[in-house]
């Protein structure tokens, strides 16, 4: 056995047993306004702002939000920071044992208004796009159709809306009443564990999460193939952190279960969220070969949500592909990029 190959079979048996590593949110940014856990991050730029109306980021409560900025060049924030838009990203936290009871109503009703204030106070504007990813577009479908004031454009990226069975496979199975009671799990942890969370969805594609994986890892390794992109979202996949309670009950028994958002019958302290209530433009877009939201639970918003200017895109990419990788920079950035731009003058 050679040196080098000694060496290269190291480092793979390293990175399976202690985890990948890379440097990742690297993008400059300030903390600007902070409540409990959450953080709102604006993003710094050398580059002059051309575009007036800045764009706030809403992500998942599952996984850290760095997805968004994950390496130099592999970035979404960096690439809109670099076309002249104001970015900002509201990162929910890592919930603890005390956050058990932070539910939906939260944060649609408290922390989001809030960090909306601020970014329209921060960018010296009267008006925002929202940009939601997965159970964050979610988050910003029922704060459209709730808080509509200062919503200038919704762009919605691979965001559950219809959750009934036909549409769900075995994601909406795993949920359902007679199979899942969320209440086990919770009043033994409090908390979705993180574990939970991921082992659930690697399931849904075993052998790419669980084989593919390393297979694409020893073929870098062996082959002195850069790994940086490989590494960050190896890096991004392990972290998952867990969801407050409350909001996994809801997420489960009103949007799987019984597909409330859908059906016009969620309610946030009362109140009903409409989806016909949103008239700003909306950007819709969904991965054809995500296996955690199809097709239909994502399309459903078009005839939902009341806004006469709105577009359905469909990308060949699958729930994290659309966003980083060669693909997202042939896709998804430019495409919002050039939804975008019209719009925010």
């Amino acid at each position: 056995m050679t040196e080098d190959l000694l060496d290269k079979l190291t480092r793979g048996a390293r990175i399976m047993l202690a985890g990948a590593h890379a440097e990742t949110g690297q993008t400059p940014k300030e903390v600007i306004w902070s409540r409990n856990k959450a953080r709102l991050y604006h993003y710094r730029s050398e580059h002059e702002r051309t575009h007036r109306v800045p764009v706030l980021f809403v992500y998942a409560l599952l996984n850290r939000p760095y997805c968004l900025d994950l390496t130099p060049g592999n970035s979404f924030v960096e690439f809109l920071v670099n076309e002249g838009f104001d970015v900002y990203l509201l990162d929910w936290g890592i919930a603890g044992p005390e956050d058990r009871d932070q539910s939906f109503d939260d944060l649609v009703l408290d922390f989001l208004p809030r960090a909306v204030k601020k970014v329209l106070r921060c960018a010296g504007t009267e008006e925002f796009t929202l940009f939601g990813y997965c159970m964050g577009g979610a988050i910003s479908l029922m704060y459209a159709a709730l808080v509509p004031e200062g919503l200038k454009n919704l762009v919605l990226l691979a965001t559950p809306v219809d959750c009934s069975p036909q549409h769900t496979e075995l994601y909406g199975q795993w949920f359902a009443e007679p199979n899942h009671d969320p209440d086990v799990i919770l009043n033994a942890y409090g908390n979705l564990p993180p574990e939970f969370a991921y082992t659930g969805t690697a399931l849904l594609n075993p052998v790419t999460n669980y084989i593919g994986k390393y297979v694409n890892m020893w073929e870098m390794v062996l082959q002195d193939k850069p790994m940086t992109g490989w590494l960050a979202m190896s890096k991004w996949a392990d972290e998952a952190i867990p969801m407050p309670g409350a909001v996994y009950k809801q997420w489960v028994q009103d949007f799987y279960q019984h597909n409330r958002l859908a059906r016009g019958e969620m309610r946030l302290r009362g109140r009903r969220v409409d989806l016909t209530t949103i008239t700003a433009p909306l950007l819709n877009i969904a991965g054809r070969r995500d296996h955690l939201v199809f097709l239909p639970q994502a399309e459903a918003a078009m005839d939902l949500v009341g806004s006469q200017d709105k577009e359905f895109v469909v990308l060949e990419a699958g729930h994290v592909g659309l966003l980083t990788g060669r693909g997202a920079k042939k896709g998804l950035w430019p495409k919002v990029r050039d939804w975008l731009q019209p719009r925010s003058s």
